[in-house]
């Protein structure tokens, strides 16, 4: 049977881009299907804000900020936890990706046009031991334009290879079968979907008009993860975690269903480590939704007072931007799903960010009048926007107006005003001096330290209650599914590998659906900004080694 192109790449996410390009430029002949319309190219990386794991940049020495490759390998290591015999080729992954970060990944990607906003923001901050979870320091680059940004140079060479008649792209292709020939998988098979002209992120039809059978040399997977699939969300949810949560926010379209990764399991790939996952605990609904149960991460500063359920702080070292897993085991066991932040408009001014390439349209648009903008005084306007019209924000003057209206958004009133008082004057006391024993006071002057904190991240420390400070701001926050972090095994090369550890011929993998590296190369956490770089990583390793195989 003749073969209708080198190689087949399932996915038109950024690690399917990535390795697409990769491919074309080695010489192959690509053939690169989505179940999606052709607006939705670039998958999840378009709604992203861009970050971007770096070590030791010009923009962190810029800032005054030190870093180093081995500072960068022993956060990896606290954070990720590996303690699994299925973590051998995660935790080479990691080192490899982490050489990376500190070596040649900025270089790569200046070369392609692609830049970053000056300031570096400090993700996942940790809180406990130097060896414990968390970075060191800031490390958290956002891209000149956000997703879209990052997106567009790996488009561009794709685009351009489909013109020198090296890559074909097809869309609403949905892949139901990979099956093996003479030896190696070569063969895809699965449904073609009717046409759709729905905008990007929006239900695509399911209605099937036909079937497509396709051969190659070797197919490459990068169909994404499992976020926007909940029944597969709570099948997979660990009991460290808790109970999942009835309501669960989608921080992804429903198209992220899971379905490659159960197509390449039947063909003999092997699944590890899917209990690892990483959903946000600063969920809001999106007033503006495009996708059912479309939820918005807060990018929070250090100072909003994080509350449970029933208006009783989280305990040390879960404050905002801290320890995002850490904190979901403690929400899960609390017996409620939802938390608080209680802040003032002087925090909300200067400390929310909305996570998302569509709530940023400054970064995205590289505006730069309006991103010098947000260092004057009041909200950026899509955070004014959700102060107003979201279901999840409460405004106030006073504080028994602002209980008022959080019980009010919930089914039993569980916030008593004096306790929430007690709490909120303890803080609040605190400030009265440059130190304290408060950790996340301390925490505050320790941010403010760092001058991109100070600039534009970390509000001057106050008193919730002070009324220059107010309104009163609480916002209520819910469970927001995002990343699997296992995946199908892979090698170093992107080559999916068998239960017994044997290489499973012609297939590859990249990006999340091979827990964006080894099958889980992240461990139980991730340090941010390494989502998108897995995927610009594996998806350039695995098209490289699938493009050398088919030489």
């Amino acid at each position: 049977m003749a073969l209708d192109a080198d190689v087949i790449v399932i996915g038109a996410g950024l690690a399917g881009l990535v390795a697409t390009a990769e491919l074309a430029e080695a010489g192959r002949k690509v053939i690169l299907l989505d179940q999606e319309p052709a607006a939705s190219l670039g998958g999840q990386a378009h709604w992203s804000f861009g970050g971007l794991f770096l070590v030791d940049s010009p923009e962190q020495r810029r800032m005054r900020i030190r870093d180093s490759r081995e500072l960068a390998w022993q956060d990896w290591l606290g954070t990720a936890g590996f303690d699994r015999p299925e973590d051998r080729w995660p935790r080479a992954w990691a080192e490899a990706y982490v050489d990376f970060a500190a070596g040649e990944k900025r270089a790569w990607l200046h070369r392609q046009g692609v830049r970053f906003f000056p300031v570096v923001g400090w993700a996942e901050r940790g809180g406990l031991l130097a060896d414990g979870p968390g970075n060191s320091v800031p490390r958290f680059h956002i891209t000149w334009g956000t997703g879209p940004g990052l997106v567009e140079p790996f488009a561009r060479r794709v685009r351009a290879a489909v013109e020198r008649g090296r890559v074909e792209l097809r869309f609403r292709h949905r892949v139901t079968e990979l099956a093996a020939g003479a030896g190696a998988l070569d063969t895809v098979r699965g449904e073609l979907l009717e046409p759709s002209r729905v905008r990007r992120g929006e239900a695509s039809s399911r209605a099937v008009t036909g079937s497509f059978e396709l051969r190659a040399q070797a197919v490459l997977v990068a169909s994404g993860g499992i976020g926007g699939n909940h029944e597969l969300v709570r099948a997979a949810w660990p009991e460290r975690l808790g109970t999942a949560p009835e309501k669960l926010l989608s921080g992804v379209p429903a198209h992220v269903d899971g379905l490659l990764q159960q197509v390449a399991a039947a063909a003999g790939g092997h699944l590890v480590n899917g209990d690892r996952m990483w959903h946000y605990t600063e969920g809001i609904e999106n007033w503006n939704p495009v996708w059912a149960r479309h939820g918005i991460r807060i990018l929070p500063g250090p100072s909003s007072l994080w509350l449970d359920a029933t208006g009783r702080r989280l305990p040390v070292p879960l404050f905002p931007g801290f320890d995002t897993l850490g904190t979901l085991e403690h929400i899960m066991r609390t017996g409620h799903e939802h938390t608080w932040f209680v802040l003032t408009q002087k925090i909300i001014e200067k400390e929310f960010a909305l996570s998302g390439s569509e709530q940023n349209p400054d970064l995205t648009g590289r505006r730069i009048g309006q991103v010098l903008g947000r260092a004057l005084p009041g909200a950026p306007g899509p955070v004014e926007a959700f102060k107003k019209y979201g279901a999840d924000f409460v405004v106030a003057d006073r504080l028994p107006e602002l209980v008022a209206g959080m019980n009010a958004k919930t089914r039993e009133p569980l916030i008593d005003e004096a306790q929430l008082r007690r709490e909120i004057e303890a803080r609040d006391r605190e400030l009265a001096n440059p130190f304290a024993k408060d950790l996340q006071v301390t925490a505050i002057h320790g941010a403010r330290r760092y001058l991109g904190d100070r600039l534009v991240r970390t509000a001057a420390p106050h008193r919730l209650l002070d009324p220059k400070a107010g309104p009163l701001i609480a916002v209520r926050l819910h469970v927001l599914t995002r990343k699997s972090l296992g995946g199908l095994e892979t090698d170093l090369a992107g080559r999916v590998l068998r239960a017994d550890g044997s290489v499973l011929d012609g297939l590859y993998a990249a990006g999340e659906v091979a827990g964006f590296g080894g099958g889980g190369v992240h461990g139980y956490r991730s340090l941010e900004g390494t989502f998108l770089g897995g995927c610009l990583f594996s998806g350039r390793a695995a098209g490289r080694a699938a493009a050398a195989a088919t030489a």
